[in-house]
């Protein structure tokens, strides 16, 4: 990806080659259930909730996590929240929130972390699933500590699209999408922001033991291969 990327990757591929296993230890010591007997009401049984399966999904602009994530949903069964979504549809609902979030937007300011978090726990609460792909957040050390402050856990996986720069500039020069805005300089600033803000991120869980980086070069079928064996793996154990 980029140079202090590079110098992480050979640590990033070593740790998520060897994933299979990997997963099935971490997942031995996760609850896929509350522990505790069922509680009868009227009678029924109440069956007991299952804790949240989370998975983050981080990567530049470009990086092709956007077409991962529904190949995930489509396969896995996941909910798919992308903060960037949440966001926008605040602002189009006219809450004083909405307008709080585009003010800040257009003071070219990042929304505060706790306004971000709660509508990505507002929509956990409110689905019947327990699987959650939430994507482009964490952006940064502050998004982090407020998510597992909040929500009072931290992810089960963190997926790291990796590409080069020359690509994902390529990438979202060519797909006619995204900021109306976009050139070649706006695209570089993006990436060095990222870069800036996402870094301690990806190391954090890295030195956690829940990232897995994925080579995020070639057809997406081919980059999707990479991603499959991690939640086959999760399934398996759960």
């Amino acid at each position: 990806m980029w140079r202090r990327v590079a110098s992480l990757s050979s640590f990033f591929s070593s740790s998520s080659s060897s994933f299979l296993p990997q997963t099935a230890s971490r997942l031995n010591a996760w609850e896929s259930l509350t522990t505790g007997i069922a509680q009868q009401a009227n009678g029924v049984i109440v069956p007991k909730e299952k804790t949240p399966f989370i998975t983050f999904v981080l990567g530049g602009p470009g990086s092709g996590k956007g077409t991962q994530c529904i190949k995930i949903v489509e396969t896995f069964g996941f909910t798919h929240l992308s903060a960037g979504d949440l966001l926008r549809r605040e602002i189009a609902s006219n809450s004083a929130d909405g307008a709080m979030i585009l003010n800040t937007i257009k003071e070219g300011k990042i929304v505060p972390s706790q306004v971000t978090v709660k509508l990505i726990q507002k929509e956990m609460e409110s689905s019947d699933n327990n699987k959650f792909l939430i994507d482009g957040f964490p952006r940064t050390e502050e998004n982090r500590v407020s998510f597992e402050r909040i929500i009072g856990v931290e992810p089960n996986v963190v997926l790291f699209f990796d590409c080069p720069e020359e690509e994902m500039v390529k990438r979202v020069l060519n797909r006619n999408q995204g900021r109306v805005d976009d050139n070649l300089e706006t695209i570089k600033t993006r990436l060095k922001v990222f870069e800036a803000l996402s870094l301690p991120v990806i190391n954090y869980y890295s030195q956690r033991g829940k990232l897995y980086t994925i080579k995020a070069v070639g057809a997406e079928d081919e980059i999707f291969e990479q991603v499959r064996p991690i939640f086959t793996a999760t399934e398996a154990v759960a």
